[in-house]
């Protein structure tokens, strides 16, 4: 017991050396870490217009959402998209076949998870709705993978851009329940209970004509199962769904 006693403060001192030592060596660990979990994303490469550049930094309540981003002029006509998730570009979700008593990726219909893209796509599938399937995805060149932080787009436009136009981004996060959007607010349809909150929609107003940064607010949420392609604007039903972006930048070039 004497002997702890009396080599206790030494055992401290090394302990607090340790501390101090660790400490810078995790702080650069974790910015170099940070910085590799950047990706960047390259679509329509062989596109022949403005090279339209996205950043996107994840808020606090991100975790593996959807996104869609498109452009439309002025009035609100869709022009094309930019980007669209994977699972959604073809229909095919990583849970999305439960045939075999446990979740298999398989071809599958979510209408709730970016309605209001997909509506103004306006491209009906095989069954009548309008989002991609498996046998009319969406091309490979505006697609790829689930971004799981932040991330680079690098877009191409089709055509080049003169004048103002709008880009919209629709970004939706499944089972993100809250006290007005819970799990029994529509019991009997499937649709809303894959997507809970409803896909928040984003918008800035940018002009070809002056090359420079600018950024996405949100403007609105999409209806709840994805049976329309209707807009509300009203926001303060939607909690964590506003926090699964902390910022969208976009920088014409």
């Amino acid at each position: 017991m004497m002997k702890t006693r009396r080599y206790a403060p030494i055992i401290a001192l090394i302990i607090c050396f340790a501390a101090v030592s660790i400490a810078p060596a995790y702080s650069q660990k974790t910015k170099r870490d940070h910085r590799i979990l950047v990706d960047t994303l390259i679509t329509n490469s062989r596109g022949e217009g403005n090279l339209i550049e996205i950043s996107f930094i994840p808020g606090a309540e991100h975790n593996h959402p959807l996104f869609a981003f498109w452009i439309e002029d002025t009035e609100g006509n869709y022009i094309q998209t930019l980007y669209v998730s994977e699972s959604i570009a073809t229909g095919v979700f990583k849970f999305g076949d439960k045939s075999s008593g446990r979740w298999q990726p398989g071809e599958i219909e979510r209408p709730a998870s970016l309605p209001y893209w997909a509506h103004k796509r306006n491209i009906p599938n095989q069954k009548g709705t309008y989002m991609p399937t498996a046998a009319q995805p969406v091309a490979d060149a505006y697609s790829g993978a689930t971004h799981k932080a932040a991330f680079v787009l690098l877009a191409y436009s089709d055509k080049v851009l003169n004048g103002k136009f709008r880009l919209l981004a629709e970004i939706n996060q499944s089972w993100d329940w809250n006290t007005h959007w819970t799990n029994n607010k529509f019991p009997d349809d499937k649709d809303y209970f894959s997507s809970a909150q409803p896909a928040v929609v984003y918008e800035v107003l940018i002009d070809a004509d002056k090359p420079g940064t600018y950024e996405l607010k949100a403007i609105g949420r999409s209806h709840h199962s994805g049976r329309s392609g209707e807009l509300f604007t009203d926001l303060n039903t939607l909690t964590t769904a506003l926090e699964i972006a902390k910022t969208i930048v976009v920088k014409l070039k």
